[in-house]
């Protein structure tokens, strides 16, 4: 989600074809080696688990998946120019808000048949398999999920006096407990967010929108819905919270590496994060934690469904057993490893057998998932996870500035100058 590329599709493919040319030729790590391998690309944000993922399908098949591990921060650019030139891997884990993007440029394998075949199609996250659409055709499979929930510190709960075993379920209650936790003093805080992170703000604000009745695109995304009521209100509950004193003035300036470490210290009350924070956590083993749905203004919830699909290229060399191991990939063994490795599934129906079981906490982040919703937009980064994008300007001057009508007005005004360029 933190992925970066240029403003709009159109400069995209211009900075592609740029890259292209001052990259040269083909890699060793490419398509076509040889009909016995496999070539998968995935972003080192996924190096905990992916080759044991790919050594799973290995002990077992012939055909053997080789996979190269890609630098988060280059890999929409590295993909886009090595899958147009043809030399691209056979398969690719990709971050799902980049699909209607990836899928209109005609860089996928369409794989409509072998997603209408799987026997468990209904059963894969609705979220995945919209953003995997494009005019009605399916070009990827789901593989991993993501959920964004609330994460609390059950230890600063208790010394506040607030119950570890009830958490905050609107702005209010969440404000109410964030002072509450900031006056236990000793550089303690209530609530922190990292404010120049657009990749993390689509996947933490979002969900107080949505929660509230309101959206952010209209269901064709054809246009913006910054300056809405609801968005109002959740940039009203952030600019509480940096106003009142509970929120860290690095929040402001937080790409993203911040957040996670304030919670980690165990002086921060609460932070919106995704699933993957319960491996970390669970790592360090210092934190009493609890996991919350993110709420709206007054009740209700609702959590971004983020995660990957996995891809064949329309140009793969070994495209038979490609399409095989990215339908492997939705199967039970694999998303057990991925279960094992504090993923969660994006088979509904394997959550209560291979997920929930692990730790109880597991529920609320998997039925967050269940009912994750996630923007579909052919210019996603460009609107939402470009930190310099119209998004992150909005929510930046809105919290720290407080000129929200006017930090409103002109996100409208850019995000739909954004739609409306879109090729």
């Amino acid at each position: 989600m933190r992925t970066r590329r240029a403003r709009a599709a159109g400069v995209l493919l211009t900075s592609v074809a740029l890259f292209a040319a001052a990259c040269g030729g083909s890699g060793s790590d490419t398509s076509g080696s040889d009909s016995g391998t496999i070539t998968l690309w995935a972003r080192d944000s996924q190096k905990a688990f992916i080759n044991i993922v790919a050594d799973t399908w290995n002990k077992d098949h012939d055909t053997k998946v080789k996979v190269t591990v890609v630098p988060q921060a280059n890999f929409v650019q590295k993909f886009g120019t090595a899958a147009a030139g043809g030399s691209g891997p056979d398969v690719a884990s990709i971050d799902l808000v980049y699909l209607p993007y990836f899928a209109s440029t005609g860089v996928l394998d369409d794989i409509t048949d072998l997603a209408n075949d799987l026997p468990y199609k209904d059963d894969l996250s609705a979220a995945h398999r919209r953003l995997a659409t494009y005019n009605d055709r399916t070009y990827a499979l789901p593989f991993t999920a993501e959920a964004s929930v609330l994460f609390y510190n059950k230890d600063l709960f208790r010394k506040a006096g607030l119950d570890p075993d009830k958490p905050p379920a609107n702005y209010a209650e969440i404000i109410s407990a964030a002072k509450k936790i900031r006056a236990l003093g000793n550089g303690t805080y209530g609530y922190a967010i990292a404010g120049q992170c657009g990749g993390c703000q689509v996947f933490e604000f979002t969900p107080h929108i949505w929660a509230s009745g309101g959206d952010v695109l209209s269901a064709d995304g054809k246009k913006a819905l910054f300056d809405t009521a609801e968005v109002t209100d959740a940039l009203t509950f952030y600019r509480t919270l940096y106003t009142d004193g509970t929120m860290p003035a690095q929040s402001r300036t937080d790409t993203g590496t911040n957040q996670p470490a304030a919670f980690l210290s165990g002086k921060l009350g609460m932070t919106p994060l995704g699933a993957f924070f319960v491996q970390v956590l669970k790592q360090n083993d210092k934190i009493d934690f609890g996991v919350a749905p993110l709420p709206g203004k007054n009740g209700g919830s609702a959590s971004f469904s983020g995660g990957d699909e996995i891809a064949v290229t329309k140009n793969a060399k070994n495209k038979e057993q490609a399409q095989e191991f990215v339908r492997w990939a939705t199967g039970e063994q694999a998303q057990t490893v991925l279960a094992e490795n504090s993923i969660v599934p994006v088979r509904t129906d394997l959550i209560d057998k291979i997920y929930t079981p692990l730790d109880p906490r597991n529920k609320v982040l998997a039925d967050a998932m269940k009912e994750g919703r996630t923007p579909y937009s052919t210019v996603e980064n460009a609107l939402f996870n470009d930190s310099n994008g119209p998004w992150v300007r909005m929510i930046n001057r809105a919290v720290f500035d407080g000129d929200i009508a006017q930090a409103q007005e002109e996100g409208q005004k850019a995000a739909q100058s954004i739609i409306d360029d879109a090729p």
